[in-house]
């Protein structure tokens, strides 16, 4: 089995697709998502139907992770989250655009209406953190003095420059997104970075963690390039 990790997607379906159709995938892998499915990109609605796809195939295992992202989107549609009232203003209206709603002036209840319950549900049920040893996957890192189990829904989500530019304690290395570069990060030990800006017009990057393999597609192409990393980890 062979776990590939999977950076943020902001609502670009094609390259999502078309990375997921270039992986060298066999029954039994896993595909993990970082989470920032949806917002600033042209089709956030599309991200999730697609991703709810690819949870009904049985040779794969799908994990999916939070990002802040989301939970932005709960806490606007009423549901658990926080900081709803920043959602519009982050690329929030382009995920209401992808459902049909076309007014930010919209009442609650009419955006809800638009959204299908198995997409509610996804966004309910997805999961802050996932350990395989000796990894663990989070949306945006981890608070570096804190054990794992101190950790909040705010370190988890939200966290940047005091996670990125210093050690942590955890027995893990970890893999995250959040934070867009315009290359892999590869802090080893101790972390590794996979936001590389695919809806700022950059790209879309898998790490496969087995063989040590990264998988990129830029914006707006269809061709998936693979590079070994596996000098990275010295």
């Amino acid at each position: 089995m062979r776990s590939y990790v999977i950076g943020d997607i902001h609502g670009c379906l094609d390259e999502l697709r078309y990375l997921i159709e270039g992986l060298p995938l066999n029954s039994g892998d896993r595909l993990i998502f970082l989470g920032d499915y949806v917002d600033r990109g042209p089709n956030s609605k599309g991200v999730l139907t697609y991703i709810l796809e690819l949870q009904k195939r049985e040779d794969l295992e799908i994990i999916c992770l939070k990002g802040n992202h989301e939970d932005m989107f709960l806490d606007y549609l009423g549901l658990p989250g926080q900081h709803g009232d920043m959602f519009l203003y982050n690329g929030g209206y382009a995920t209401l655009i992808s459902y049909g709603v076309h007014s930010k002036q919209s009442a609650l209840d009419e955006i809800i209406a638009e959204i299908s319950p198995d997409h509610i549900d996804f966004l309910k049920n997805l999961r802050t953190y996932f350990v395989m040893k000796p990894f663990i996957c989070v949306h945006a890192g981890v608070h570096p003095g804190k054990p794992l189990e101190k950790q909040t829904d705010s370190d988890l989500l939200w966290i940047r420059n005091e996670f990125i530019d210093n050690p942590h304690r955890l027995p893990y290395l970890v893999l995250f997104g959040h934070t867009p570069r315009v290359s892999v990060l590869f802090d080893i030990p101790y972390k590794i970075g996979l936001d590389t800006g695919l809806v700022y017009g950059n790209k879309l990057s898998c790490l496969e963690v087995t063989e040590k393999m990264l998988y990129q597609i830029s914006r707006g192409h269809k061709e998936v390039k693979r590079t070994v990393v596996a000098d990275r980890w010295q």
